[in-house]
Order: C-alpha cells, then sequence, then structure tokens
C-alpha cells in the first residue's frame, strides 16, 4: 500500500512534528490548547503531545481568543533577550493568540495565522511573550498588518486577561505584561524562538 506525503505512521509531537509555518516568522501554524469557551486551563504535554488539564481556572476570566503555540519554537536566551524586564525565557514554546470572526470552539486543530504584534510579559523572571496574530485570511481580521489595526478594546483585553488570570485573592502575582509590541518587535520575537529551538532540539 502507497500513501501519498507526508504520511505519519504514527501522530506527529505538535511541538516537534509540525512545521512552524508556510512562512515564519509572519505567516505561522499555531497549535490551539484553549479557546475562548474554555474554564479549563490546557497545556500540552511535552512528553505524549497530547493535551493534558493543567487547572481549572480559579478566577471568572475566559480567554478572549484562540490560544496556544507555535511549534518549533522555544523560550531561552535569546527572547529573554528581547525582553523588557525578564532575565531568562521560560524553556516552554512561545505563546500565540489567535483573533478569529468566527468562533472556533474546539482545540487540538491547527490555524494558519498572521502575526501582527505581542505582549512583553514577565512571569517570575521569566519572558513569556504571547504573540497577537489574526487567522490568516479571516473576512474581517485577515486585513490587518500591525497591531494598530485592532482596535483598542481587544487588545486591552489581551493584556488584562493575560495580566489578571493567574492572581489569586489575597496573593501577590508574579507576573505583569510590561508592554504591547508591534508587529516589528514580533517577528524577532518569533524568529529569536525560532533559533532558540534549533540551539536547544537541532533542525
Amino acid at each position: 500500500m502507497k500513501f501519498p506525503p507526508p504520511f505519519y505512521r504514527w501522530r506527529p509531537h505538535p511541538w516537534h512534528g509540525l512545521e512552524p509555518g508556510p512562512n515564519p516568522p509572519s505567516i505561522v501554524h499555531a497549535y490551539i490548547e484553549i479557546t475562548p469557551f474554555d474554564l479549563v486551563k490546557y497545556e500540552i504535554d511535552k512528553t505524549t503531545g497530547y493535551l493534558r488539564v493543567d487547572r481549572p481556572q480559579r478566577s471568572s476570566s475566559q480567554p478572549p481568543a484562540l490560544y496556544g503555540f507555535i511549534p518549533r519554537t522555544y523560550c531561552d536566551r535569546r527572547v529573554a533577550a528581547l525582553a523588557s524586564t525578564a532575565n531568562r525565557g521560560d524553556g516552554d514554546p512561545l505563546d500565540i493568540c489567535v483573533l478569529s470572526e468566527r468562533p472556533i470552539n474546539r482545540s487540538e486543530v491547527i490555524v494558519t495565522a498572521r502575526v501582527v504584534g505581542g505582549l512583553d510579559v514577565n512571569d517570575g523572571g521569566e519572558a513569556d511573550d504571547k504573540i497577537i496574530a489574526v487567522l490568516q485570511n479571516d473576512n474581517v481580521w485577515g486585513k490587518a498588518r500591525d497591531i494598530s489595526d485592532l482596535p483598542e478594546v481587544l487588545v486591552e483585553r489581551l493584556r488584562h486577561y493575560f495580566a489578571t488570570y493567574k492572581m489569586v485573592p489575597g496573593e501577590q502575582s508574579q507576573l505583569t505584561v510590561e508592554r504591547v509590541y508591534d508587529c516589528e518587535h514580533a517577528l524577532q520575537v518569533v524568529e529569536a524562538a525560532l533559533a532558540d529551538y534549533y540551539d536547544e532540539y537541532g533542525g
């Protein structure tokens, strides 16, 4: 029996086995872990590649966009060097939020997205950037090329969500959103994460 290429006898690992995108750093693939309808934090299991329940969300916050990561990226020294205040990377794939006009209500899907900007997030001294992107060919957001092309309220929601989603009443959060950055800087962050991945895992 002959199979057309590419054929995977086993499911490829979403982090290591998928391509980062058709034209990175600007057009990338995003593997979606969480949708705006999820009240549970799901995260890729780095060993098996399956989604694992990380924790139920303690607060009432809901993600304002699709949330996942760019395959074959890694946040280490190059990503940290681009951060405002962080002194090291978080050792995870690069996070990405993808805006879509039509509701996408299932996770473990791959979407193609155009990078438009990002959030400089410091989580306990670690660079934990959140790339902001729009669904490629989206009928509403698809023409956006920079974060300035998005309504301010959408960026505000993303910033507020990541500034507060780990907050626990009575405890001081170690996570801060240092700034919102434009497409030019976001592309540098993606390139840095691709290079950090190559250093850590090879080509």
